[in-house]
């Protein structure tokens, strides 16, 4: 009987899955929640002079996404025997299904505080996956730079979205 083999011997195929998939799937969840809500809801809130155009979200959104899987899959590739990577893993997925929920809670529910409510953890577990990812492979962790920035911009719009519309 053959052994079977370990994550780390199979294609890489599979392992692109690992790192694509679940982002893929969170981009449709967030889409599902958001989209939506766009016109009417969040239309008529009052929003603060330095939310960016709708458009814009699309595209810099895609762009993460395109990281965060970059980023895993980097993390994903290394020998399984790397010390600290599943807490590295652990942290990048639960960052994401913080995101997916997000979208949730802001759009779906009509709540910003709800949104406010998730997103500073989801950051703190960004920063963190950051961390866990820059002592296994550098170019993973700056791969999530940009989506700590941009998330990091999106607390000081929820907040204020929140305040304005009490």
């Amino acid at each position: 009987m053959m052994p079977r083999k370990t994550l780390d011997q199979q294609k890489p195929l599979v392992k692109a899955g690992l790192a694509a998939i679940p982002v893929i799937l969170t981009l449709l969840l967030g889409q599902w929640a958001t989209l939506p809500n766009i016109e009417g809801w969040y239309a008529g809130l009052a929003k603060p002079a330095f939310n960016p155009p709708n458009w814009i979200f699309g595209p810099v959104w895609t762009l993460l996404y395109a990281s965060m899987s970059f980023a895993v899959w980097r993390i994903w590739i290394l020998p399984g025997d790397q010390p600290q990577k599943s807490a590295a893993l652990i942290c990048f997925y639960l960052q994401l299904a913080f995101n997916a929920a997000w979208s949730w809670a802001f759009f779906a529910l009509h709540s910003p505080l709800l949104g406010l409510i998730n997103i500073v953890p989801q950051w703190t577990l960004i920063l963190l996956t950051i961390f866990k990812f820059r002592l296994l492979d550098r170019i993973a962790s700056y791969s999530l730079v940009p989506l700590a920035v941009w998330v990091a911009f999106a607390i000081a719009l929820n907040f204020e979205i929140w305040r304005l519309n009490l």
